[in-house]
């Protein structure tokens, strides 16, 4: 929370025997500012993880109404986008596309953080590998990387639940063959369950997809929800009663939180509002000080944006 400035006096505070109908008042001062930045999180059901240029946008666009923008070249997609996959038979789940992960994204590469954030909210994960090697990377050490990178980044995350999509199938070479059955292997080991798939085409789509809503009915939506703690910031007051009087430049320079405070409520356009701020400097002993640093009638005083003639 964060400490609000106190109120300014009215007019009526300043009445006296002789002034009776004072033309000033004070104005409040300032609160306390602090610069927050909120973090949202998306929160889908299932999200489609995997390096950049896989084919998850192609997935979502052909299984929901979203229209991601899709090109043949890394981080088309820049922010997660979410639709709705509608299998029929009242049979729908939440899907995100969140953007590529790339080597070294838990330690800030890219904009691996931000994206492995959105992941930490999804139920499930499907992780896309471009099983025809068409980028010139291999599909096992993608897969690999990719779970590293969720293990680095978090234990839990690298805990979740996935599903294997073997993508590109539709382009898949003889010779790539032995991707498939390597890959095959690994994800086997680990208890992953694969599908082959074309985004492209939509063969196995349906197949990877019902199998995807079958398997979130054992997810409970409980792991979803994360324990809030609500915490409450206090911050130090910085009320300061003292005030600095330092030679600057042959003028006399005024500085303290006491004074600063003081001048946000004087009206220096006004002639009584300005007595009633020399009156209070004198209370306070900046005249006193002044005089025992050697001011003189008519030296220069500075107090913050103003400056003002001493006199004695």
């Amino acid at each position: 929370m964060l400490k609000g400035g106190n109120g300014g006096k009215g007019n009526v505070h300043f009445a006296t025997a002789t002034r009776q109908v004072p033309n000033f008042a004070e104005t409040g001062e300032l609160g306390t500012e602090k610069t927050v930045i909120l973090e949202l999180k998306l929160i889908a059901d299932v999200g489609l993880l995997g390096f950049p240029n896989v084919g998850k946008s192609t997935i979502l666009s052909r299984m929901t109404t979203a229209t991601p923008k899709i090109a043949n070249y890394h981080f088309t997609t820049i922010d997660p986008n979410l639709g709705v996959v509608d299998l029929g038979d009242g049979r729908s789940f939440v899907l995100a596309d969140i953007p590529g992960i790339i080597e070294g994204a838990s330690e800030g590469v890219g904009l691996g953080l931000k994206f492995l954030r959105h992941i930490e909210r999804t139920r499930l994960l499907i992780h896309v590998v471009d099983i025809s090697g068409s980028e010139g990377r291999n599909p096992v050490d993608d897969f690999k990387k990719i779970n590293e990178e969720l293990k680095n980044y978090s234990e839990k995350l690298a805990q979740k639940k996935q599903i294997v999509a073997f993508n590109k199938i539709d382009i898949l070479s003889e010779e790539d063959e032995k991707n498939v059955d390597d890959l095959t292997k690994v994800c086997e080991k680990k208890g992953y369950e694969v599908f082959k798939i074309s985004a492209a085409t939509g063969e196995g789509m349906d197949e990877l997809f019902s199998r995807v809503y079958d398997v979130l009915q054992t997810i409970p939506k409980l792991d979803l929800e994360e324990k809030s703690e609500i915490v409450y910031y206090t911050l130090d007051d910085e009320e300061d009663d003292g005030f600095e009087v330092h030679r600057e430049d042959g003028k006399f320079v005024v500085t303290g939180k006491q004074i600063e405070n003081l001048m946000r409520k004087i009206n220096f356009s006004d002639y009584e509002s300005l007595a009633y701020f020399h009156l209070n400097l004198k209370k306070m002993g900046v005249d006193q000080e002044l005089r025992r640093q050697g001011a003189k009638n008519g030296d220069i005083v500075q107090v913050f944006d103003w400056e003002f003639e001493f006199e004695v």
